[in-house]
């Protein structure tokens, strides 16, 4: 059994001012919480698909904490299926917040299994079984939708649209968030990666869909090749390259070796 985790309250008090209020008023957006742990040269991993660890145990903690603090905890299939992640919460004494593992699949790569970590986990009582969310064209597999609904998990299918010469169905954030809301009853969510998603809620776009942003900086290069945090280049009316994101409201606070980076996105 996973180890439980401490934080104390003094940081926790650091992050107050960029997390979701504990009583949402009614009929309130959802609040949306991009945070992800990177490295000097702004990579989440050595290669796609490799784990990296990048997070020092005081920040590791803190990601802990972020995820008692919000309803949902949001990840791309990529990350899935190359972590096996519980994408649960072990702060000590937050045992009842588990968050609810929202899991953005459209084109369903991943296949539920009962030994999938994020499973013995929920079965364990230590976390709750994902939402998959995929294309409301999708065909779902019988077998696959009983494991998710064995566990308390299903699938959630929404409208996307092919993208690019691939064809690769991608969502609208509004509509996912908005699903998740008013559908699902969660008024919060942590979306944790992979780059894809991180990149994609970087642009413009979704600027406005994003309330916080809470960065681990770890103290490392991991070199070229890596899964980069880099949003799609912007242009202004002209077409001089220009900034794609820049944070306002900021604030630095050192956890262990890392460095914590809190603020908002700029409006574009």
């Amino acid at each position: 059994m996973a180890e439980k985790i401490t934080f104390s309250s003094d940081r926790a008090a650091l992050l107050e001012p960029h997390l979701p209020p504990s009583a949402p008023a009614a009929g309130s957006a959802m609040f949306v919480t991009l945070t992800f742990a990177t490295s000097l040269d702004s990579s989440l991993s050595l290669a796609p698909g490799v784990r990296t660890r990048l997070s020092g145990p005081e920040s590791k903690a803190m990601t802990h904490y972020l995820r008692s603090r919000h309803d949902a905890i949001l990840i791309g299939v990529s990350t899935m299926l190359a972590d096996d992640p519980a994408l649960n919460c072990r702060i000590a004494g937050a045992e009842q917040l588990q968050p609810r593992p929202i899991v953005i699949d459209p084109h369903l790569r991943w296949t539920p299994k009962p030994t999938d970590k994020v499973m013995e986990t929920c079965r364990r009582g230590a976390g709750l079984a994902p939402f998959v969310i995929t294309a409301a064209a999708s065909e779902i597999p019988e077998d696959s939708s009983r494991v998710l609904e064995e566990h308390g998990g299903k699938y959630v299918q929404i409208r996307a649209k092919p993208i690019g010469p691939s064809g690769r169905m991608r969502f609208d954030w509004r509509d996912v968030f908005t699903r998740l809301a008013d559908s699902e009853g969660l008024a919060s969510v942590m979306v944790e990666g992979g780059g894809q998603i991180i990149n994609s809620l970087l642009d413009p776009a979704y600027h406005d869909a994003v309330d916080s942003v809470i960065v681990t900086i770890a103290p490392t290069w991991l070199g070229q090749g890596g899964v980069v945090v880099s949003p799609e280049r912007v242009h202004d009316q002209s077409g001089t390259p220009t900034a794609a994101a820049r944070l306002c409201d900021v604030s630095w606070h050192p956890f262990g070796d890392d460095i914590v980076l809190c603020g908002k996105l700029q409006e574009s």
